[in-house]
């Protein structure tokens, strides 16, 4: 188990909460083609049938076949095919070739889906705290694919070769929140998960962190701030830039967030999506936060603004006087909104914050022993941590602890960034 894996209140509530949370699955997929479900347009996205499948495939992998006495595969193939890194499982299919499975066909994969959940709702009315304990791990993993199956699908439908219609979305030009400096007491505090609910292994163990006095700001970093760092020649720059990241702008090209476009007059234009599953050009709100934009520019921007980025410990100890609310999955956006005037600091929603701490065990860290010990460990190298989930996050799966993970040339998710000094 993970150090800080509890099992729910009641089995009723889990119940519950297992029908809500596939039942989402479906519903943001529902205005996918089948074509559509089969998109991978670069091998660190996956296609939507694969998501759907691979998270039904942890249900029936680490719970019906191992605790359910006379559970019936739904086909024993689906066991190496929808594997996505467990090495002591055997072998899986290169990632990279995930779009290669026209087979099984998305009505087999519903099907799949059924049968799953057939026979696990029942069985959650007699099972032990462990099973429990995996079921309620089971569906936070969901909610981190269905996140997932949304920056993927925008990534799918960006590349193709069609160009994008203009998104019938309605940009409103409301002023953000004036920046502000939120001053943050230095000295011993307390990070990490606490408490009986779920929460990651990496959450964990809860530890004392010494910090010096320092200041976060008050909103996030909006497309209007990043827009002048462009005009004066950001990505021209290398004097604000770290190395690799330099390297990654000569390479890439890059001279602007992933999915903007220059129009001819000098405006600008970003890829976006909807609710209703539509994708297409719309025009950039200068007051919506930055999204779209790696570690590295990041990193550049707090350069050029003389600041810098909060480490995870600063984060979390900030975000405590922060209520947890934002646009989220929920909400069915799937698009960050603009930061309103408001007394309360807002951290969470609308876009993951790139901070400045490298992806690292806390002190004390034990993976867990056997399959569920390879569910985060093993990838506490070459990432950077990001806090507070995004507008495709679902609101009930993001708290203060929560640590996410890229690489810093990541763009395709929705992460943008928040100063501090």
């Amino acid at each position: 188990m993970t150090t800080s894996l509890a099992p729910p209140a009641d089995s009723l509530s889990l119940k519950q909460r297992f029908r809500e949370i596939r039942a989402t699955s479906m519903r943001i997929t529902a205005p996918l083609s089948a074509e559509d479900h089969m998109l991978q347009s670069m091998p660190d996205a996956s296609p939507a049938k694969w998501h759907l499948a691979h998270t039904t495939w942890f249900f029936e992998t680490f719970i019906l076949q191992s605790y359910s006495p006379g559970y019936k595969s739904f086909d024993s193939r689906f066991k190496h095919l929808f594997n996505s890194y467990y090495k002591q499982l055997g072998s899986h299919p290169y990632r990279g070739a995930r779009g290669l499975m026209s087979r099984p066909s998305l009505q087999e994969v519903h099907a799949f889906r059924s049968h799953v959940d057939r026979a696990l709702e029942p069985f959650l009315d007699t099972a032990s705290d462990e099973v429990l304990a995996l079921v309620e791990l089971g569906l936070n993993h969901e909610q981190q694919h269905q996140e997932l199956i949304l920056t993927d699908i925008k990534h799918g439908l960006w590349s193709s070769p069609l160009a994008p219609e203009r998104l019938p979305i309605a940009t409103v030009h409301e002023p953000p929140a004036s920046l502000e400096w939120i001053e943050i007491e230095g000295g011993i505090h307390s990070i990490g998960h606490e408490g009986h609910e779920f929460a990651f292994d990496n959450e964990s163990p809860r530890h004392q962190v010494l910090l010096q006095p320092f200041a976060i700001a008050s909103r996030a970093v909006t497309n209007g701030d990043y827009l002048e760092f462009m005009r004066d020649d950001g990505y021209r720059r290398a004097e604000l830039w770290l190395s690799d990241g330099w390297d990654a702008v000569c390479a890439q090209k890059w001279e602007a967030p992933f999915y903007w476009e220059h129009n001819e007059d000098g405006s600008w234009n970003h890829f976006a999506m909807n609710g209703t599953g539509e994708t297409g050009i719309k025009p950039v709100d200068m007051s919506e936060p930055v999204c779209h934009v790696s570690y590295y520019e990041a990193d550049a921007f707090a350069h050029w603004s003389g600041a810098r980025l909060p480490t995870e410990a600063e984060w979390e100890v900030a975000s405590f006087r922060s209520a947890v609310r934002g646009s989220f999955l929920d909400e069915n956006v799937f698009h960050p909104r603009v930061v309103k005037r408001s007394s309360h600091l807002q951290m969470f929603g609308d876009v993951w914050e790139w901070t400045a701490s490298p992806y690292t065990p806390y002190p004390g860290f034990k993976p867990a022993p056997g399959l569920i010990g390879e569910y985060n460990g093993k990838f506490m190298c070459n990432q950077l941590v990001l806090r507070g989930g995004s507008c495709a996050t679902p609101a009930s799966h993001i708290r203060a602890s929560y640590r996410n993970f890229f690489p810093p040339h990541a763009r395709w998710q929705f992460s943008g960034l928040r100063l501090a000094k």
